[in-house]
């Protein structure tokens, strides 16, 4: 019962929150002042929104109802194939806002999670902290052991307000679903689910402890890019404790004269494509906040709760679509992108065509190291929002990440050319594709799988016999241009019928025919001769029967 109040005064502050933004239309389409038992006339008058965008209201109404929302505009900012630029544009201004909670709750969590007192883990400890957002909050910290570390501490009680407010969203999506066209086509219920699985998995400190670990593999040969350590005894779920980077930041920008700019550019571009093209698994969240210079201009990441996945398939398909963009090819474009499983059954892909041409055209005659990538890229996916196809998760998160390098690239090295970094990574993944090695993998990978279909074949087949025996064998027949079917069977039937018809009457005329000539008697019957124009008319189906035949060149 707590708890069923507990979601009312929730959906009060929802809807609340809806009607001060300029959203009383959703109010009305959900029915949700039936939902908080408001009075309905108070969501009859649009409020007064002082002329803002519909991206400025969407922005303040997620900032006004606190972490989940805010969190949520933040992972809807990685989706253009969702939501048009202008709207996007606004939730990349998402600020947590949150002001830090105090060193005693710090202290309690830290004592409760490590089931030790803080003087035992940490030589020192600072009471301020360095940053501050909706789920949790960082401070410096030094080991008993002498290391110096960042230690990112859970916000109290996040996690069950997080929880109780994906609820409500799954619920309002559901309600949509069932009342608002839009809702339905665009799947928003498999959409809030979705961004209600990555925002729980940021919960999990042990999740992005282990993406650090993982990320940090991937550059053990490479001195130019370094990941900050995991201190995994003294890490849980709502505490992580990882090396202190002391560098420059990126966003401190105008204090860059002493480092080779040229260098840096160059060294974080490579960082991104041998992460993306080559591993597969790559920081998705590279603001110049997470990014830090240490000495000799190498390259430190931080904060890995937003990574980004791709299958080799997905790799492969990627490759295909950068060089497709790079070479203006339509048809490439479109080929990768359908590779990829995206594009609906219903879409118009004459439109598409046409869409993608312009988008080549706008390319045209540009020199490749004046175009970029994540403009092009990002272009597709207004493209896709506006053809209704579903991008995945990771390939827009991919577009976003991209777009955001290149920026921080071309701010360090405004002559540098991110396309023509990422076009050896391209070449080299198809490369690996086409290596014999590989091929005889996937071959031999194949085969597995046709051995595994052969053993259990014979198993297959009893069941199919049993289900044959039973006389319930089920069968589902889809018929593309049905109606042109049901036609020609029509055709069919009633030509069949006429066949019918004529061989009854043939049969007929015949049986009159032999009595007659038995009989001895006359073939006219009411002074009509029946059996002569029986003759004939026979005669004429016949061959009107016959030309049919021929006419349509199936004899």
């Amino acid at each position: 019962m707590g708890r069923r109040i507990r979601n009312l005064q929730r959906y009060r502050e929802i809807t609340i929150a809806f009607s001060r933004n300029g959203f009383n239309y959703l109010v009305r389409d959900l029915g949700l002042y039936e939902i908080v038992s408001i009075p309905k006339r108070l969501f009859l008058k649009e409020p007064k929104t002082e002329k803002k965008s519909t991206g400025e209201r969407l922005r303040h109404f997620l900032e006004e109802l606190g972490p989940t929302f805010v969190k949520l505009g933040q992972l809807a900012s990685t989706r253009p194939d969702l939501l048009p630029p202008d709207i996007i544009k606004e939730l990349e201004k998402l600020q947590d806002g949150v002001k830090p909670f105090s060193y005693d709750e710090v202290k309690e969590i830290i004592e409760e999670e490590l089931d030790k007192p803080v003087e035992d883990v940490f030589k020192e400890f600072h009471k301020e902290p360095l940053g501050s957002a909706s789920i949790g909050q960082v401070h410096y910290a030094v080991l008993t052991t002498g290391e110096k570390v960042a230690v990112k501490i859970q916000r109290p009680s996040v996690e069950k307000i997080i929880q109780s407010d994906l609820e409500i969203l799954h619920q309002l999506a559901v309600l949509a679903e069932s009342r608002v066209d839009w809702a339905a086509r665009y799947r928003l219920k498999d959409i809030v689910k979705e961004f209600s699985k990555a925002i729980i998995a940021e919960l999990d400190y042990t999740v992005e402890g282990r993406n650090a670990d993982r990320i940090s593999k991937q550059f053990q040969a490479d001195p130019t890019v370094y990941v900050p350590h995991v201190y995994w005894e003294h890490s849980t779920k709502k505490i992580l404790t990882m090396e202190y980077l002391k560098g420059t930041k990126l966003k401190d920008y105008d204090s860059f004269d002493y480092l080779d700019k040229k260098v840096l550019a160059e060294r974080i571009a490579n960082s991104y494509f041998h992460q993306v093209l080559l591993e597969g698994f790559f920081h998705g969240d590279p603001h110049p906040g997470n990014i830090s210079v240490l000495p000799t201009n190498v390259i430190g990441f931080m904060d890995f709760g937003m990574v980004g996945r791709l299958s080799p398939e997905m790799q492969d398909h990627f490759a295909s679509l950068v060089i497709a963009v790079m070479r203006k090819n339509t048809e490439g474009v479109i080929r990768a992108i359908d590779r990829m499983g995206l594009i609906p059954d219903e879409t118009d892909m004459q439109q598409l065509h046409l869409d993608v041409d312009e988008v080549r055209e706008k390319y045209y005659d540009v020199p490749l190291s004046q175009v970029s990538l994540g403009d092009a890229i990002n272009d597709l996916f207004s493209i896709a929002h506006k053809h209704q196809i579903l991008i995945p998760t990771d390939l827009t998160l991919l577009g976003k990440t991209l777009l955001t390098v290149e920026s921080i690239v071309e701010k360090l090295d405004p002559e540098m050319s991110i396309i023509h970094i990422a076009e050896p990574y391209g070449k080299q993944l198809l490369m690996n594709r086409l290596h014999p090695n590989n091929i005889a993998s996937r071959i031999a990978g194949e085969i597995g799988d046709y051995g595994e279909s052969l053993i259990t074949l014979p198993k297959q087949l009893k069941e199919i016999t049993e289900i044959l025996k039973k006389g319930k064998l089920p069968v589902e027949i889809s018929v593309p241009k049905v109606d042109l079917f049901l036609t020609k069977l029509d055709r069919i039937s009633n030509r069949l019928s006429f066949s019918i018809v004529l061989l009854s009457f043939s049969i007929i005329m015949v049986g009159l025919i032999i009595g007659s000539a038995l009989g001895g008697q006359s073939s006219v019957l009411w002074n009509v001769p029946a059996i002569e124009i029986g003759f004939i008319v026979a005669l004429l189906m016949f061959l009107g029967l016959l030309y049919s035949i021929f006419k349509s060149g199936r004899f």
